[in-house]
């Protein structure tokens, strides 16, 4: 009976020992100062200049070099993306008439950026896409039918070529398995090893 007795108070004091070591840690924080950063008000750069190099954002399509491949959208494993394309018969080009990207169902893989022969949508370092309703998520990039892009060896315009470039350095830098595309072997290279 001693012993059980001797056991009841041993851990009555455990508990209350417990309790109070956790009050105390719980009590010192009224008196530390706060090291809890308000987003994102209180920050001195902009949280997305802090974001890593390969951060997956939200998806963005600059339209003015997508060729209408459809590579996208058949490698969104979710069905995330959505492209109308039809071949005008007098032209021979490719009409874009939509190209939707569901944000809400985005599951931010990188599936649907690597395939893509210009880079023309590519992950953003946005993050902020809250919104109040589901159809809101929906970002329609086609608002009226446009001509996709037919890809050239030089490209000259000088609107198109800054964009065009743009999306190719993400595909060499961004999209490449190994955070950037071998260099292509070059004529000097198969010669000195030949020789």
């Amino acid at each position: 009976m001693a012993n059980r007795f001797g056991t009841y108070l041993r851990n009555v004091f455990d508990t209350a020992a417990t309790v109070f070591e956790g009050m105390a840690v719980t009590c010192s924080h009224f008196i530390r100062k706060p090291s809890t950063v308000q987003y994102p008000d209180r920050t001195d750069l902009r949280v997305q200049d802090t974001l890593p190099f390969r951060y997956r954002g939200i998806l963005e399509v600059d339209l003015e070099i997508c060729t209408g491949c459809l590579a996208c959208e058949r490698a969104c494993p979710i069905d995330c993306i959505v492209i109308g394309a039809s071949k005008d018969k007098q032209t021979k080009q490719m009409i874009l008439t939509r190209f939707d990207i569901d944000i809400a169902k985005c599951m931010y893989c990188g599936l649907c950026s690597e395939p893509c022969p210009t880079g023309s949508i590519h992950h953003t370092p946005e993050f902020e896409g809250a919104d109040f309703s589901l159809e809101s998520m929906i970002r329609r990039y086609v608002k009226e039918p446009v001509a996709a892009y037919r890809p050239k060896k030089v490209e000259t315009d000088p609107v198109i070529a800054p964009i065009l470039e743009r999306g190719m350095r993400y595909l060499e830098e961004f999209a490449a398995p190994a955070g950037g595309a071998e260099p292509a072997p070059s004529d000097s290279d198969e010669t000195e090893t030949a020789a």
